[in-house]
């Protein structure tokens, strides 16, 4: 894998105030990408987009997904030849909360980017970013291949179930005949150090450690695809390049880990206390009521093994690793965009697992 591809190209990322939007513009900032970013103001205080110091190296336009005039105006001034659309409202839990705002957001959001995409002939490589959620979770044991149904339960999978529809419909309606490639990719959980969300097991454990608390774990059982947020960036660009240089890469793709880092919640929060140390430890703090979220969910990701030969660099043990330094260093006010480039560093020079 390499990046050295986008140097020079101008890219557009949509979402990159957020956790993921930022290792991205990171990446693609080393690179030596032309960035432009669109997006609501940072999720969280702290915030890893300010942490990581990148304003001052890319065009960062602060905007509403929702707002389809001023993302037009966006297009038009920038050109961008290659976008990456990761805007979204991603908390399962809030998306109960607020079921419109999360609708409105991830689906009329991404009508609103693939209609800029359409009026703007500048975009040769367009990447919809959505989730493992947006299947119908029947909690089998097997992963779910790319041909199965969509139907997510929650407003949030739902409304990612819906924004790969639209973004279906575009590419039969409008992108067929175009010199344009368009995929959707469908990836799993993530950790990685910076993610500072609420309703998220890392942050929570980090939160606690700052604290000195035990750390709380709502759904110890549920067991999730977790991978490094380096993984899924890494296949994103990959795509984004690959299609890019030929039309025949775009479809839609499953991102997940292999089967072996596949662990439920209180396993992961197992391994964070064993890398922690300092006697970190949890509880089991399952609520009586909660909000339905799948317990079993799993992805084949098969298809993006054969058609790029791409495989995970990391097993959860490296990915919890550099989570929990990423974590001490900002804990002990240490310097995060070197601690950034040394992990992107180690992760491209690390040789894909066979």
């Amino acid at each position: 894998m390499d990046v050295s591809f986008y140097k020079g190209k101008r890219v557009l990322v949509t979402g990159h105030t957020g956790f993921k939007g930022s290792w991205l513009c990171r990446i693609l900032i080393k690179a030596g990408a032309e960035v432009t970013g669109y997006s609501l103001e940072p999720p969280t205080d702290p915030d890893l987009f300010s942490l990581a110091d990148l304003a001052p190296h890319m065009n960062s336009v602060i905007g509403d997904i929702r707002d389809l005039n001023h993302l037009k105006e966006v297009f038009e001034k920038t050109q961008p030849e290659i976008v990456l659309h990761l805007a979204a409202q991603p908390i399962v839990r809030d998306s109960y909360k607020d079921p419109v705002y999360t609708y409105e957001t991830n689906v009329m959001g991404t009508v609103n980017i693939c209609e800029c995409v359409r009026q703007n002939p500048c975009v040769k490589s367009f990447l919809n970013v959505t989730t493992d959620k947006v299947y119908e979770n029947k909690e089998w044991e097997w992963g779910y291949r790319e041909n199965e149904p969509l139907d997510g339960f929650d407003p949030y999978s739902n409304s990612k179930s819906c924004s790969e529809l639209v973004t279906h419909s575009y590419i039969n309606s409008f992108f067929a005949d175009r010199d344009l490639a368009v995929s959707t990719a469908r990836a799993g959980n993530v950790i990685g150090g910076g993610d500072f969300a609420n309703d998220r097991i890392i942050p929570d454990c980090v939160r606690a450690m700052q604290r000195g608390d035990t750390i709380g774990v709502r759904n110890p059982y549920s067991t999730r695809p977790f991978q490094h947020v380096l993984e899924p960036l890494g296949v994103y660009l990959l795509i984004a390049q690959k299609q890019y240089e030929d039309k025949s890469y775009a479809g839609f793709y499953n991102v997940g880990p292999d089967e072996c880092d596949c662990v439920t919640t209180g396993e992961l929060t197992d391994l964070f206390c064993k890398c922690w140390g300092d006697g970190a430890a949890w509880e089991n703090q399952a609520e009586e009521n909660a909000p339905h979220e799948a317990n079993f969910l799993k992805l084949d990701c098969s298809k993006v093994k054969r058609v790029f030969g791409w495989t995970p660099r990391w097993h959860i043990e490296e990915c919890m690793e550099m989570t929990c330094r990423f974590s001490k260093v900002w804990l002990a006010g240490g310097d995060i965009p070197a601690e950034m480039d040394r992990e992107i560093d180690e992760f491209y020079s690390t040789k894909s697992r066979q």
